[in-house]
């Protein structure tokens, strides 16, 4: 199976943070999925109330740091759950990939 997502580096980083900071004690798969969507919320705030095109924009904007840091919190966290769930993500992905494909068939056109 073709990788698609190379997280070994993002992985190892991650769980060295985490060792020196002792936080594994906390990231517990019911925390990481609250801290996850308190991230998403932060994320969804950004863009709540904007027009489809102020949205389609908002990386030219004053705010792109912010989305930035929130989509960067969104992996963070959601690649820590994946961790402490021992989910082969590449696995997952491919594998969600192809059953997507049979349910959503090209359109022919």
């Amino acid at each position: 199976m073709t990788k698609l997502l190379e997280t070994a580096a993002l992985e190892a980083a991650l769980q060295e943070f985490s060792r020196q900071r002792d936080w594994d004690q906390f990231h517990t798969p019911r925390n990481l999925i609250l801290a996850l969507t308190g991230e998403v919320g932060e994320l969804a705030e950004i863009f709540q109330w904007l027009t489809d095109e102020q949205a389609e924009q908002i990386m030219q904007t004053d705010k792109a740091e912010h989305v930035r840091q929130e989509v960067s919190d969104v992996l963070l966290y959601l690649m820590r759950l994946v961790m402490v769930l021992d989910i082969d993500i590449n696995a997952a992905v491919s594998s969600k990939i192809a059953l997507n494909a049979v349910k959503y068939p090209p359109t022919q056109t």
